[in-house]
């Protein structure tokens, strides 16, 4: 039987389906310690090759690297939310344990180990994939930035080993899963909200499209924009965390008080910027200003958190207060690496307020979208909403007051864009 693959390659998580011809779908499942899981960490982890023999001193990716990462004693370097740096043209290559790699070397690397831990499960994978891609990509400003990361990304699948590769934006793709529960016609917003992007499409489904050659036809339209889950952990870590590292406080210099540099909280509150931050040039700003801070405790504490690659752990700390607030009215802050010890307490409201602006961004793009297609709210028979953004209360709210409580749906936050990836791919 003739296999297609379906590839959601997300900022935080990544997924891959496979779709037979009789329009089976199914997902790949990964090892997580004793464990299974249908999602695939984008993530990887280059261990200090100095403290590892060489066999062992390999980059690894997706569950393998926050294994590796956590056991270390010695922490080597974690590269996070890497589809990011896609759409930027200043991000021209790193160089980890003394090797320079670009940027499609490294989605490389994820994609690959993916492909192979799939090869358990599957077999020899089809050759056709259909790769998923968010509206508008992170940072880009213009049309030639949306090229440029999209061939970037051709590029990196090609490495990984994958052939005759098509894309499909991941709202249309969630809006094939969506479809396969109606046995009528429906005008459906979909919001699609990964880690890096939010994304929406306003498109007509059920079996007047399915009967449809000319399936393009059915979307009114699409929109996004670069505000989603890691941007809220941004505002937290700007506002509950950074002040206790230092953000705000004052240091000595020529005989004048200066606040501490902001850049480097700028570069603490964006995951993908995070690893980036133990350069030798920051950590001599570091060690100057905590020789005259007003708080050196303060930033000691920095210091421990860059120096010893601290911030997966961190970002763990903050994402586990977000989820928290989407089921209580409080939540609870803790971060713990001796000698830096962070706990508090945060309000849903304190939370909300953090976020306002941006909350405020993604529904200005679903009303850019009606306004765009010519559609009403009114109009909408349903909104299906994915991904694990989608349950934060005030971005729940705007969808209920706007659409209805009635009018939406929900189903498989992390997996839902791999499987209609999966479907678009039979269709090609």
């Amino acid at each position: 039987m003739n296999t297609v693959i379906g590839l959601d390659f997300g900022t935080t998580n990544s997924a891959l389906a496979v779709a037979a011809s009789n329009g089976t779908v199914s997902l790949a499942r990964f090892q997580d310690g004793a464990s299974t899981t249908n999602t695939f960490k984008s993530i990887i982890y280059f261990p200090d090759k100095k403290q590892e023999p060489p066999a062992a001193a390999k980059p690894v990716a997706g569950p393998d690297a926050i294994r590796r990462y956590l056991e270390a004693d010695t922490k080597g370097r974690l590269i996070q939310s890497i589809k990011s740096y896609l759409a930027s043209r200043l991000f021209t290559h790193t160089v980890i344990n003394g090797r320079s790699y670009t940027i499609e070397d490294l989605i490389a690397i994820i994609l690959r180990q993916l492909r192979e831990a799939s090869h358990t499960q599957f077999g020899e994978l089809g050759t056709r994939v259909v790769f998923g891609r968010p509206v508008n990509f992170s940072g880009a400003e213009k049309p030639e930035d949306e090229a440029f990361a999209l061939e970037r990304l051709r590029a990196s699948a090609a490495t990984a080993g994958f052939e005759n590769i098509s894309f499909e934006f991941e709202p249309i793709a969630a809006a094939y899963h969506y479809e396969r529960q109606l046995d009528h016609d429906e005008l459906v917003l979909i919001g699609d909200f990964g880690g890096g992007t939010s994304d929406f499409t306003l498109i007509r489904l059920g079996p007047s499209r399915r009967r449809d050659e000319h399936h393009r036809s059915h979307i009114l339209g699409t929109d996004g924009l670069g505000v989603a889950g890691d941007t809220f952990d941004s505002r937290s870590m700007m506002q509950l965390v950074a002040p206790r590292l230092g953000l705000g406080s004052r240091y000595r210099s020529l005989g004048r008080e200066l606040s501490v540099p902001v850049w480097i909280y700028s570069k603490l509150a964006n995951w993908h910027l995070m690893s980036f931050l133990k350069t030798p040039e920051t950590m001599s700003v570091l060690n100057q200003v905590r020789s005259q801070a007003v708080e050196p405790e303060k930033i000691e504490a920095v210091i421990h958190v860059v120096k010893n690659n601290l911030g997966y752990k961190l970002y763990r700390a903050v994402e586990r207060t977000k989820v928290e607030l989407t089921e209580r009215e409080t939540g609870r802050f803790a971060f713990t690496d001796y000698p830096v010890e962070i706990e508090a307490s945060v309000e849903q409201w304190q939370f909300e307020s953090w976020i306002q602006q941006d909350v405020q961004a993604i529904a200005a793009c679903v009303e850019r979208l009606l306004k765009n297609a010519n559609v009403t709210a009114r109009d909408v028979d349903s909104v299906f909403l994915t991904g694990g953004t989608s349950f934060v209360p005030v971005v729940r709210r705007f969808f209920q007051k706007r659409f209805g409580a009635d009018r939406l749906r929900s189903g498989d936050e992390l997996t839902t864009v791999a499987k209609g990836l999966a479907l678009c791919a039979l269709d090609r």
